[in-house]
């Protein structure tokens, strides 16, 4: 099985990272309220990331990753703007 690492544009203009199993599924449920407390206060307006793993524990590891990102980081993943993302992540070290 495949599993994914996604990033949501929320309404409040946050992003949200999650990993599952099927991010079409795993969209709707955000949608409807019932994917997480972030999502069911500020609901998804747009998956904005994928990523795939062999395995979920691969997907998690990416996950935390992500999380712990800044949001312009997480912004120059999305844009593919790797340029940005190096100049990020050494401002960081």
């Amino acid at each position: 099985m495949t599993w994914f690492v996604y990033i949501l544009h929320c309404s409040n203009g946050s992003f949200y990272v999650g990993h599952t199993g099927s991010v079409e599924k795993r969209f709707v449920r955000h949608r409807s309220g019932a994917g997480a407390r972030h999502t069911a206060q500020q609901p998804p307006d747009q998956v904005v990331l994928t990523e795939a793993f062999p395995t979920e524990i691969e997907a998690i590891r990416r996950e935390r990753q992500l999380k712990g990102w800044s949001r312009a980081k997480k912004q120059a993943l999305i844009a593919g703007d790797l340029q940005t993302l190096r100049h990020l992540a050494r401002r960081h070290l």
